[in-house]
C-alpha cells in the first residue's frame, strides 16, 4: 500500500486526477485495447472530476477509448432522475469530456431482476478485460462503494442495505431528508473491487479520519471494508492532512519518508518499486 498525504481536499484532487490521465496516457488506449476505469460519486471525488474535464479541455486527456463501471447506483432510481448516479456521472463528468456513451457502464436501479443485472454487470466487467484502475472514497465507517461494515470481503456485485449513517451521510442529495434516500442500493462487491489491477482510494476531511486509521493500522478486517486495500497488490490511499490526523506519527512518517524517495516518472507522477 502506498499512502499519499496532502495538504487539503484541492491537493488530494490534483494528485489523484493527474495520476489517473497518466495512467491512462501511458497505456496508450485504443478502441480495440481500452483503458478501463471504475467511478465512483458522492462529494469525494468531484474535484478529481473538475480536473480532469480541465485536462481533457485544456491538455488534450482523451477518454475516447475509455471505458468506464461506475460502483453502485440506489435502487428505484431511474437513469433520469436527478437523484440517480447516472445523471450524477452525466452532470458531473461524462458530458463534459469525449466519452462514448456506450462506453459507460452503471448499474440500473430500475432492472425488473436486480440479482440478474448485477450478474451481467460482473460479466461485462470480464467481458472487459477487467478493470485496470478502479477509483473510490471512503465513508466514515470505512464502506467502500456501498459495501457497509460486515459485508463480505469476498463479496461480488449485489443489492445491498444501506445503514442509516450512510443514508444520512447522503441525505445532501435528497433535499436534507435521511429518510428519502433509499435504503438499498446495487454495489459492486468488495470481491469485484479486489480484481482490479490498482486501487486508488480518496479520502479527506476530519471525519473520514477513524476510518483511515482503522483501514491502514488496523486488522484486516470486514468491520472496516477499507482495510482490505492491505491485501492489494498495487493499491494507493490518497489523503489529506485532516484525514491523516488520528494515525500515529511513524506511521506518517513512515510513508512520507517512502515518497520521498520515491522518483518521478515521465509522466510526472511519483512511482516506485511495488514491494
Amino acid at each position: 500500500m502506498r499512502l499519499i498525504i496532502e495538504k487539503n481536499y484541492e491537493a488530494v484532487s490534483l494528485w489523484t486526477a493527474r495520476y489517473i490521465a497518466a495512467k491512462i496516457a501511458a497505456f496508450r488506449p485504443a478502441p480495440e485495447r481500452p483503458f478501463v476505469l471504475g467511478l465512483p460519486t458522492g462529494g469525494s471525488p468531484l474535484g478529481v472530476y473538475r480536473e480532469l474535464i480541465r485536462l481533457h479541455q485544456s491538455e488534450g486527456l482523451s477518454f475516447a477509448s475509455v471505458l468506464t463501471f461506475n460502483m453502485d447506483e440506489y435502487s428505484g432510481l431511474g437513469a433520469e432522475d436527478p437523484r440517480s448516479y447516472h445523471r450524477f456521472m452525466a452532470d458531473n463528468f461524462f458530458s463534459h469530456i469525449d466519452i462514448k456513451p456506450e462506453n459507460t457502464h452503471i448499474l440500473d436501479g430500475l432492472a425488473a431482476d436486480s440479482d440478474a443485472e448485477c450478474a451481467a454487470f460482473e460479466q461485462k466487467i470480464l467481458d472487459s478485460g477487467g478493470v485496470e484502475l478502479f477509483l473510490g472514497g471512503v465513508g466514515e465507517d470505512g464502506h467502500i462503494a456501498f459495501n457497509e461494515p460486515f459485508s463480505s470481503l469476498h463479496s461480488r456485485t449485489r443489492v445491498k442495505t444501506l445503514t442509516w449513517s450512510t443514508r444520512n451521510a447522503n441525505a445532501r442529495f435528497f433535499g436534507g431528508d435521511s429518510a428519502s434516500v433509499p435504503a438499498t442500493a446495487l454495489t459492486v462487491g468488495i470481491g469485484t473491487i479486489m480484481d482490479a489491477r490498482e486501487l486508488l482510494i480518496i479520502a479527506s476531511g476530519k471525519n473520514k479520519a477513524q476510518a483511515l486509521r482503522n483501514g491502514i493500522e488496523g486488522a484486516v478486517s470486514h468491520a472496516c471494508p477499507l482495510s482490505v486495500l492491505q491485501l492489494h497488490r498495487r493499491s494507493i490511499m490518497v489523503c489529506d492532512e485532516d484525514a491523516a490526523c488520528a494515525l500515529k506519527d511513524e506511521t506518517v512518517q513512515y510513508f512520507k519518508e517512502l515518497e520521498g524517495l520515491s522518483c518521478k516518472s515521465a509522466e510526472g507522477i511519483h512511482e516506485k518499486p511495488v514491494s
